[in-house]
């Protein structure tokens, strides 16, 4: 690796590294001056950061076709937590035209990765019948696997 791309990705880490500590700070408009140029570059963790941002106005004007453009690259990219947002915004509707089978797809592959928020409401989901055929075995199944 040449000096140069090592000074890139030093400086890269260190962006990621301020972005984080100002999101985590809520010093939001400063978090998005760090994570943006990232999560235009592909990385999963500020897509996901930057989605809730837009999403919420945080920091920023609400954007909605942002937030569902970020929330659905780093999603893709198997990031768990960005994938159980994903499923949430199209349950709701939120940022995007509400779809119940995207939303359990969306929450499947979360659940699939271990996320207990994603089963537990795929649990919720199959134990109402609310978007999906009820089904209180799969309910019970998923409600165990989630440790309850």
């Amino acid at each position: 690796m040449s000096e140069e791309n090592s000074m890139e990705i030093s400086d890269m880490d260190a962006s990621f590294s301020s972005g984080v500590a100002a999101f985590e700070s809520r010093n939001f408009s400063q978090a998005l001056r760090f994570l943006n140029p990232l999560a235009e570059k592909g990385d999963a963790e500020a897509q996901h950061r930057c989605a809730i941002m837009y999403q919420n106005g945080l920091g920023t004007v609400t954007n909605e076709k942002q937030a569902a453009a970020y929330m659905l690259a780093a999603a893709e990219q198997g990031h768990a937590v960005a994938q159980h947002g994903l499923g949430f915004m199209y349950m709701e509707g939120e940022c995007v035209e509400q779809d119940g089978a995207e939303a359990v797809k969306w929450f499947k592959r979360a659940a699939e990765q271990g996320l207990t928020g994603s089963m537990t409401t795929l649990a919720m989901l199959y134990e109402e019948g609310k978007i999906v055929d009820k089904d209180p075995e799969e309910a019970q199944r998923l409600y165990k696997l989630a440790g309850f």
